[in-house]
């Protein structure tokens, strides 16, 4: 008997994508007066990379996160998708 089983991979990547189509839509909507809200953002992580200097390897880390309106919205809707699916 075949059971309905959810794959937490799938999910990340219903997250992901609505992360990141919530972002695009999210710049488009700036240009637009009465949709500026959806493109409120914060951003957070390392303001300033990180360099490691081996002598024989240079190693930079860096991660930024901005987070905004349209992609949390966006991030909702694709976990209420995943969830219908």
């Amino acid at each position: 008997m075949a059971t309905k089983e959810k794959n937490i991979w799938i999910l990340l990547i219903f997250i992901l994508s609505g992360l990141v189509v919530g972002g695009l839509l999210g710049e488009l909507a700036s240009k637009v007066n009465w949709l500026w809200w959806l493109s409120y953002s914060q951003s957070f992580g390392l303001g300033h990379p990180i360099e490691l200097d081996l002598s024989v390897a240079k190693i930079t880390f860096g991660l930024l996160f901005k987070i905004s309106i349209s992609s949390i919205i966006g991030m909702v809707l694709a976990i209420f998708i995943y969830k219908k699916i």
